[in-house]
């Protein structure tokens, strides 16, 4: 026998879609890595191309994407330009995917070995 369903709210197609925008906005290997550090501190741009192992102008295209989205701002120091974080959700999608595909803390068993 099938017991009742609890009525289930959902979530409107289109605040869905612009959800939707958002991942595929982050969903690039060079956007993650520069994320992740940028949620520790603010960084210039030929510094997060180093990391990416990446030009300075293929970092600009990837931080102009994201601040177009409203991901992130710039400061302005004299010359130098930094990027930050002003998302406030981006700190919890990335620690989901900290915690699925191995970033997660020593000892935690949810990290990338249990793909599922």
């Amino acid at each position: 026998m099938r017991r009742p369903h609890t009525p289930l709210v959902l979530v409107e197609l289109e605040a869905l879609a612009d959800a939707s925008e958002c991942l595929r906005t982050i969903a690039h290997p060079c956007r993650l890595r520069m994320i992740q550090m940028m949620l520790s501190d603010r960084y210039t741009v030929g510094e997060l191309a180093e990391a990416c192992g990446i030009s300075s102008a293929a970092a600009s295209g990837h931080l102009r994407l994201m601040k177009d989205r409203g991901f992130l701002d710039l400061e302005k120091e004299g010359r130098t330009v930094y990027y930050r974080i002003v998302e406030p959700q981006i700190r919890s999608i990335f620690a989901c995917i900290e915690s699925r595909f191995g970033c997660a803390a020593p000892g935690d068993d949810t990290r990338k070995g249990d793909r599922r």
